[in-house]
Parts: structure tokens; C-alpha cells; sequence
């Protein structure tokens, strides 16, 4: 077909030199174009990114998505796909995930993640099972799954944690100090007896020289 000297009247039950399309075909969707200080109407099968087609009764048109981050929407108030770098929820872009929900990379989506319970209180301090004998030991804490999430790839938090704590008794009762390992016992009396030896042969010395003294 041939449109004559405005090629942008295609579509166009009435087009204007000026302005482009002011009606369009039955099936077609009105779009009004803007550039600069310049407006002109269209008549597309499709809306462009940003917009959403409207049908009624009188004309079709291209709507405005009104979903900040939206590059493409079902309604004025639902938006079907993101910008890039948005995460698509509920009809809603986000830079990151609401809580409770999980980014689908992939898809750009956000689903549901893994529901966890409160942390319980931290459990009692203790160290290699004893709760005394030592200064400091390590305390733990826990929580429950509650929700497992609806892919497998997606991880859930933490549900057990420790940290450092203070031991309520240093000494164990029945003993003053904690047992020390034999190894330890016996690397201390070798120390002992080679002190002993040490301080022997400097006191033999000692002697053996002031009796040459004396002669």
C-alpha cells in the first residue's frame, strides 16, 4: 500500500500532516510519539517498552506503565518484566528481594525462600563436653526450618551458631586444678631432674676450685 508522502500514516484511519495518526485501524494500538518539543501519533500493532496497550470501545491506546524500574506491564499496576538489574515480585521491580524471598536469578524473579524459626536461647558454655576446668569454651544456639524453599538450588540461612564464652566454674569441684595430661607430667619432671643435674655439677665446680685455692 502505498501511504503517500507521510509514511507515518500508516495504520491510520485519519492521519494529519503535522501530527501523524489521530485514529487508528480497529486492531491497532494509538501511541503518541514524543520528541523534543514535537508530538505525532502512531498506529502500532504492539506497544513499545514502558507502555501497555488499552482497549476500549472508542480506541485502542498505549498506557503509560506507572511501575517505577517497568519495561514492560500487563496493567497500569502490574508489571510482567523488569528493567535489567530489577528483580520482578508481585507485579513489582526491586533491586533486591523482599524478606522471606529469594532472587531466581535466572529468571529475574523473586520467590519464596527458606522460612526460618527465632534463634533459642544460647545453650550452656562448655569445652571437650566438660562444663568445667577450663576459662573460656564455646556456647551454641539454634533454629528450626520451618518453610523449605521452593527450589532446591536455594540456599537456606544459618540455624546454628556459636561463640566464645566465659566458663561459670574454672576448677572442677573434687580437684584444684584440672587433670594435666601425663605426657605433660613427665616432660616436667625431666625438667626438673636435668635442673637438679645442672646446679649439682656447678656447685662440684664451685668446690673444686676453691680447694686448689686453699693448696
Amino acid at each position: 500500500a502505498s501511504y503517500g508522502p507521510n509514511p507515518i500514516c500508516k495504520g491510520c484511519l485519519s492521519c494529519s500532516k503535522d501530527n501523524g495518526c489521530i485514529r487508528c485501524q480497529h486492531k491497532l494500538f494509538f501511541f503518541l510519539r514524543r520528541e523534543g518539543m514535537r508530538q505525532y501519533g502512531e498506529c502500532l500493532h504492539s506497544c513499545p517498552s514502558g507502555y501497555y496497550g488499552l482497549r476500549t470501545p472508542d480506541m485502542n491506546r498505549c498506557s503509560r506503565c506507572r511501575i517505577e524500574n517497568c519495561d514492560s506491564c500487563f496493567s497500569r499496576d502490574f508489571c510482567t518484566k523488569c528493567k535489567t538489574g530489577f528483580y520482578s515480585h508481585r507485579g513489582r521491580c526491586f533491586r533486591g528481594c523482599p524478606p522471606g524471598f529469594a532472587a531466581l536469578e535466572e529468571l529475574m524473579e523473586c520467590v519464596e525462600g527458606c522460612e526460618v524459626g527465632q534463634w533459642s536461647e544460647w545453650g550452656t558454655c562448655s569445652r571437650n563436653n566438660r562444663t568445667c576446668g577450663f576459662k573460656w569454651g564455646l556456647e551454641t544456639r539454634t533454629r528450626q526450618i520451618v518453610k523449605k524453599p521452593a527450589k532446591d538450588t536455594i540456599p537456606c540461612p544459618t540455624i546454628a551458631e556459636s561463640r566464645r564464652c566465659k566458663m561459670a566454674m574454672r576448677h572442677c569441684p573434687g580437684g584444684k586444678h584440672r587433670r594435666r595430661p601425663a605426657k605433660t607430667k613427665e616432660k616436667e619432671k625431666k625438667k626438673k631432674k636435668k635442673n637438679l643435674m645442672e646446679r649439682a655439677q656447678k656447685q662440684h665446680s664451685i668446690f673444686l676450685a676453691t680447694d686448689k685455692t686453699n693448696q
